[in-house]
């Protein structure tokens, strides 16, 4: 299999997972960073979602499948993204993953997609 097309970066390889998030779907913190090589970054993936323009910030959710954006306005954004996309949400921010998740094994599927 030829993985030129997999950036080398951890970065790299995050806002491309990101940017592959189907519209109507949610995937974890845990799950990009493990995509991306690196299982136990889930903090690093925030922050490169909170440095990176231009990506669907709002389709990344934690392992449970809730909002995790604490402060009022960025949570009713996110759920509003969401929503927009037909992702039901409750008052808390849970989302059910039996439904909306994502699902997927392994960055090379998405450069196989290309």
């Amino acid at each position: 299999m030829d993985n030129s097309h997999i950036p080398r970066t951890f970065t790299k390889k995050v806002e491309l997972i990101i940017k592959n998030i189907p519209l109507g779907k949610v995937t974890s913190y845990g799950t990009v960073a493990a995509l991306a090589g690196s299982p136990r970054a889930a903090r690093q993936v925030v922050q490169i979602l909170h440095r990176t323009d231009n990506i669907p910030w709002h389709r990344v959710v934690n392992s449970r499948g809730i909002i995790a954006i604490k402060d009022y306005d960025g949570f009713q954004e996110q759920k509003m993204l969401l929503g927009m996309e037909g992702v039901e949400s409750d008052s808390s921010g849970e989302i059910d993953l039996n439904e909306y998740l994502w699902k997927i094994n392994s960055i090379e599927e998405l450069v196989k997609q290309d």
